[in-house]
């Protein structure tokens, strides 16, 4: 027991100068950020394929949505991520990618802007990024790591810890099974509000995709979101 508390000081005090790395990434995501103008981020697999159709409807939002005048923003690395860069390049728009360095699956992609390519080791960091910058953001299919964006985004506008934001739900066939669920379970139980189901949208069209975030901001000022 003695060498177990030993040891768990030890880490203990290690921790405390993580706390300086922590800061140095957010400094440098705030710093290069401010600079990317309006935003939207764009969350989804980054096992897609290229010839998938998710894929080339993600390159053509991307593109649409750099064409009205926003940024692109995605996690940097293949799939959907790709995608959606790779969109923002052809649409002449502003292409951030926020890369996180994993043991598998994740490399930068091409098709980044290099000055606003960044890369993480602490997912937190990254995630504030995403949130603080994004006017919008357009969930594709992926796993438990878009889920966890996806739900992220809702939980603070439905807290009102950031101003509400649109957020688009892509590819029906994916994502209805799981929010019938929340309609069914959740709602009926009285665990979200009615209101809840208004925080988001889900489309099968790039060009209805667009109008819900463009028709938002008819009525909303762009500005960071905390």
């Amino acid at each position: 027991m003695e060498n177990l508390r030993k040891d768990w000081s030890e880490i203990k005090s290690n921790d405390s100068w993580s706390i300086f790395k922590i800061m140095a990434e957010f400094v440098e995501g705030y710093d290069k950020m401010a600079k990317a103008g309006p935003c939207i981020s764009i969350f989804g697999s980054a096992r897609t394929k290229t010839d998938q159709h998710y894929y080339v409807q993600t390159v053509e939002l991307a593109e649409k949505i750099a064409r009205a005048g926003y940024g692109v923003i995605t996690g940097g690395g293949p799939g959907i991520m790709e995608a959606g860069n790779k969109g923002a390049k052809q649409g002449g728009g502003t292409s951030v990618g926020l890369n996180i360095d994993l043991p598998f699956e994740q490399f930068h992609n091409q098709y980044i802007d290099r000055d606003h390519y960044l890369e993480f080791d602490y997912f937190f960091v990254r995630k504030v990024i995403f949130v603080k910058y994004a006017q919008a953001f357009v969930i594709m299919p992926g796993g438990f790591g878009t889920l966890d964006e996806l739900f992220e985004a809702i939980t603070l506008i439905q807290t009102r810890k950031i101003a509400k934001r649109p957020i688009v739900l892509f590819g029906s066939a994916f994502w209805q099974g799981l929010f019938d669920w929340v309609k069914n379970v959740q709602l009926s139980e009285g665990l979200i509000s009615e209101s809840d189901l208004d925080l988001f949208k889900v489309t099968d069209s790039t060009d209805e995709a667009l109008q819900f975030i463009e028709d938002f901001f008819r009525s909303h000022a762009l500005s960071p979101n905390f």
